[in-house]
């Protein structure tokens, strides 16, 4: 569906304050090291913004601005997120289902995006957002944006990494027992009209169920899905080991758990595989022909995380060779998920699901309201600093070719102590900047000051060596 539309406590829209005193506008040319040559533009307070190629400034909040956009791309209601965000800024919905059917007015306005995993941003798609400053990703996973590029444009990109937890490890146990115990194609069964009755009935329509007891579940990644999934798991006497590149030793030992350090071990070892990682340029198709065959003969598999992790094609093939004795999975390489199509269509011993292990009402509920306060973090605070869950802090680079201008040189009533708004455009009397600027800019004209800093990373990442985020370690990458 292309549309835009503004969400508004009563359907009412929520206008911006009335336009107080015009400021004076002004374009400055700022020297630059070596010669280069770069230019500010300095808006009134109708909305521009400032502006330097590379650099993207703070959000502008307060009397003497319009109200932001925020906008959700890829979905249709805004009524949990507009109580929290009515206040500051204004809140649209695109329900846009591919990038080419996001709203003009959006790409051209909005400072702040929600998304779900409908969409899939590239650098191509960033770029056309003219004002964005951050993206938070009404989930865990953030696949589905180009984290590196967003940083390189300075867009934060945030993630909820508490994000439906017990849900997905709920759904993930479920599917486990259901590959075991075949209530789904026993249920089939009767549906179909088969007649169970006799113990070689039973044995016929049963086949392949087996005890849990005493079987080894191994587990990929082992964040706060992983170990929900462990905690669950040796309630119903799984032994449990996992393998996780990313966390610090000692975990195991608090919840009871084996650990092996590499992943062959795990496949080796496990009798159910379940992965619980992120997708990422290191581990896709981590479970492919080669893995597969390092897996025991006759495991079962499950996958709730990310579809990509697994080469659906081998997967089909290991299902009817019998390698595999039987697969779950929630996600999928391409979706929506169909069996009409694909490599999947015909084979056997296999469950699916519509990408829907992480829902639930309350998830749901709870997943929104935490992308609005994020976002509300944004507008009222500083980016990336300000910023509960951004994952691509190390992809921000320093390009801004100017010194900040120190606040504590600027005269501070200047900026007022009734509205708390990130920097924005201020009059500043003689003698109110640093010796350098002095004689550059007239006495009274709007400046900007204190423009966005960006850290560097102490040390690039390296293109074979995978990132570290801290809010969440679910990202093992292929061995």
């Amino acid at each position: 569906m292309l549309g835009f539309n503004f969400c508004a406590a009563r359907g009412a829209f929520h206008l911006p304050p009335l336009a107080p005193v015009k400021t004076q506008s002004v374009f400055l040319v700022v020297k630059q090291p070596e010669g280069r040559a770069g230019s500010l533009s300095l808006g009134s307070s109708g909305g521009s913004q400032a502006r330097l190629e590379g650099i993207r400034p703070q959000i502008m909040n307060g009397p003497l601005h319009p109200r932001p956009l925020v906008a959700l791309l890829d979905g249709r209601d805004c009524t949990v997120e507009m109580p929290i965000l009515k206040d500051l800024a204004t809140v649209a919905f695109c329900d846009a289902q591919s990038t080419q059917e996001i709203h003009e007015k959006v790409l051209n306005e909005a400072v702040g995006a929600m998304m779900y995993h409908t969409i899939t941003l590239t650098r191509e798609d960033l770029e056309k957002f003219k004002a964005l400053r951050v993206i938070v990703r009404i989930g865990s996973g953030y696949d589905n944006v180009d984290i590196k590029a967003a940083g390189e444009l300075g867009i934060a990109v945030c993630n909820i990494p508490s994000a439906a937890v017990e849900e997905t490890a709920d759904s993930t146990i479920c599917h486990i027992l259901n590959l075991y115990r075949r209530n789904t194609w026993l249920y089939q069964a009767l549906r179909e009209g088969t007649r169970v009755q006799s113990v070689e009935q039973i044995r016929e329509v049963a086949s392949g169920a087996a005890r849990i007891r005493g079987e080894t579940l191994g587990l990929i990644g082992f964040g706060r899905t992983g170990q929900a999934v462990a905690v669950r798991a040796k309630a119903f006497g799984f032994s449990v080991i996992f393998y996780d590149p990313y966390l610090q030793d000692g975990i195991e030992r608090s919840l009871g758990v084996q650990r092996v350090y590499t992943l062959q071990d795990l496949l080796y070892q496990s009798d159910c595989v379940s992965l619980h990682c992120n997708l990422n340029e290191h581990n896709h198709h981590l479970i492919n022909d080669f893995t597969i065959k390092q897996m025991r003969q006759g495991a079962f598999l499950v996958n709730a995380a990310r579809g990509g992790l697994v080469d659906e094609k081998a997967l089909a093939q290991a299902l009817k060779e019998g390698r595999i004795r039987g697969a779950a999975l929630d996600v999928h390489e391409s979706e929506p998920f169909s069996f009409a199509q694909g490599p999947l269509k015909d084979a056997p011993n296999l469950i699916c699901t519509p990408h829907t292990a992480w829902y639930s009402e309350q998830a749901s509920l709870e997943m929104r309201e935490a992308a609005a306060t994020e976002i509300r973090r944004a507008i009222t605070g500083r980016i990336p600093e300000s910023l509960r869950n951004c994952v691509n802090k190390e992809f921000f680079v320093t390009t801004a070719p100017w010194s900040v201008i120190d606040q504590q040189a600027i005269h501070p009533e200047l900026n007022g102590a009734t509205y708390r708004y990130p920097p924005g455009i201020v009059g500043v009397a003689p003698g109110g900047l640093p010796a350098a600027m002095e004689g550059i800019i007239p006495g009274g004209i709007p400046v900007t000051h204190n423009l966005p800093t960006v850290a560097h990373p102490s040390q690039a990442p390296s293109p074979n060596q995978p990132t570290k985020h801290g809010d969440n370690r679910e990202h093992p990458n292929e061995q």
